[in-house]
């Protein structure tokens, strides 16, 4: 998962924010690297399963699933687990998003 340990930070740094939609080209400046061919070219690469799918540890532990996948538009939509729901307080900025 290290790949994708700067997006689990930067996620987790959202905290009480619900939804996130991000462009795939945001996703790799956060973790600093390029996607891999297939999460450009299949939905099931962002399925929110951990085991066979190393990536969606990042997400998943910081609290949020794949909601949905555009793409035509190459952005993905972030949301916060039921669990995972109640306002928090940002690590960043001390404030609620």
């Amino acid at each position: 998962m290290a790949k994708y340990e700067p997006l689990r930070r930067w996620l987790e740094d959202l905290a009480g924010c619900p939804e996130v939609t991000m462009s795939l080209a945001d996703i790799e400046k956060v973790i600093g690297d390029a996607l891999p061919a297939s999460a450009y070219r299949h939905a099931a690469w962002w399925a929110n399963e951990t085991g066979r799918h190393v990536q969606a540890t990042a997400w998943l532990d910081a609290g949020f699933r794949v909601d949905e996948v555009d793409r035509a538009t190459r952005t993905v939509t972030f949301r916060v687990s039921v669990d995972q729901s109640a306002p928090q307080t940002s690590r960043r900025t001390g404030r609620h998003r």
